[in-house]
């Protein structure tokens, strides 16, 4: 009887397989980058830096170049790099693992697991350069997405494939609202992104914010703040292209990015590297060409849906930043944090005036329009009279707006706050804004 051989495996190999070498020699550092002598290669290229012993690789992107000078910058530590070594090319760029083996995984900006559990088996290779679908190939957003955070569902809806940005300073609860997000949204799978976090905060999220349950249905990807310039950039590419992948097999996709201030610190330090001159606040300008081309890669498409969620490190507090406002031109909306609320204990501290969904209208009832605006009037008639009430000059009486806002704001206040561990249901969410304003 004959027996047959799958071959795919071994097609698969030898397509991945480099039949000749094309070598340089490293020239000198000059800061974050190495400059090489050779080999011929293109921007994006994957090169191995071999130290003299020959027992050492440094995996490093081509990111630049000037007559036959090639700027490479790596991906880790540059610790035994001197003149002359070799530089091999891979003649291709980087490509990293992606498949439904990925769920419960924490992986590197590189697609390497770092979470202990062994090697990704029963996987694809994908670019991180991933592709943007075409303007007039994208559906339109129609449906609502659900988060399981009262302020947002209620008077922020979200539209499934929605692009969102949560801009605050530091420490004011971005990475908690999106840990409880993660937990309570109605998406078939989570991606998240952690850029330039602390190296402590890593495991708090995925134990403390994500828990167990969260972490099943989610694939993480951890680049840490102490990490090179090029890692952190490639730690958004790699999560971007595992979305894609997830939303290319038709599944709801959410995905959360933290943040997206160090992805484009990151390229900050990179374009400074290789000559780019420093434009607004520093900001080179491959940073503004960079921020559109990365977050229309999620959104809407034929095959299936990335409703996406980048945190905005906002720089001293002021919104209108360069990050902050290029961020807010892209996106489909913003959720703005306050710290004011957080220093009263108001949890989330999401600002329902400096907010706006802007799909808000194309998914919700006419009555959820009409609860959301009632709610943002009498908060808005509140916070202009809040001086006068608070020092007693306010004569109950004199406006009948003033007086609803008062008799109410203590429902509302109540309304909005919400603990870590509380999932509220969509259904539960409308039962409670309706109670509002039924006392």
């Amino acid at each position: 009887m004959e027996t047959l051989i799958d071959l795919k495996p071994f097609h698969t190999r030898v397509a991945r397989s480099v039949t000749f070498r094309r070598m340089g020699k490293v020239k000198r550092v000059t800061g974050l980058v190495i400059e090489s002598e050779g080999p011929p290669v293109s921007i994006g290229d994957l090169c191995h830096v071999y130290s003299h012993e020959g027992d050492s690789v440094i995996k490093g992107e081509v990111v630049g170049f000037k007559d036959s000078v090639f700027y490479i910058m790596p991906y880790g530590s540059m610790e035994g790099i001197a003149p002359g070594c070799r530089v091999v090319s891979t003649g291709r760029p980087l490509k990293v693992p992606v498949g439904m083996n990925l769920q419960g995984r924490v992986i590197n900006g590189v697609g390497e697991p770092i979470d202990g559990k062994g090697p990704i088996t029963g996987v694809e290779f994908y670019s991180t350069t991933g592709r943007i679908p075409p303007a007039m190939k994208r559906p339109r957003i129609k449906s609502a997405f659900h988060v399981g955070i009262k302020a947002v569902d209620s008077c922020l809806t979200l539209g499934m494939g929605q692009r969102v940005g949560i801009f605050s300073g530091s420490g004011v609860g971005k990475s908690t609202l999106l840990g409880m997000m993660a937990r309570g949204a109605e998406s078939q799978l989570n991606v998240i992104a952690l850029i330039g976090e602390r190296g402590r905060e890593v495991r708090e999220f995925i134990e403390e914010s994500l828990g167990e349950e969260g972490l099943k249905r989610s694939v993480v990807v951890a680049v840490t703040s102490d990490e090179p310039a090029l890692m952190r950039i490639k730690g958004a590419y790699t999560a971007t292209a595992v979305a894609e992948y997830f939303r290319e097999k038709g599944l709801s996709v959410l995905f959360m990015m933290d943040s997206i201030t160090r992805f484009a610190m990151a390229q900050r330090e990179i374009g400074l590297s290789i000559g780019e001159p420093p434009t607004t606040k520093g900001y080179t300008p491959s940073v503004f060409t960079l921020l559109p081309r990365l977050m229309e890669r999620t959104g809407m498409s034929a095959e299936g849906a990335i409703t996406a969620l980048y945190t905005v490190l906002v720089d001293a507090d002021d919104f209108n930043e360069p990050i902050s406002d290029a961020c807010r031109s892209i996106l489909d909306g913003h959720i703005m944090l306050q710290r004011r609320l957080a220093a009263a204990n108001h949890y989330p501290a999401i600002d329902l005036l400096d907010s706006v969904s802007r799909l808000s209208v194309d998914v919700c009832t006419e009555e959820q329009l009409r609860l959301a605006k009632q709610m943002k009037e009498l908060v808005s008639v509140y916070e202009e009279a809040r001086d006068l009430i608070n020092i007693g000059a306010y004569v109950s009486g004199s406006n009948p707006k003033i007086d609803e806002a008062i008799s109410k704001i203590d429902a509302i206040n109540a309304f909005l706050i919400q603990g870590i561990r509380e999932m509220c249901p969509f259904e539960e969410t409308m039962m409670k804004f309706r109670a509002v304003f039924e006392k």
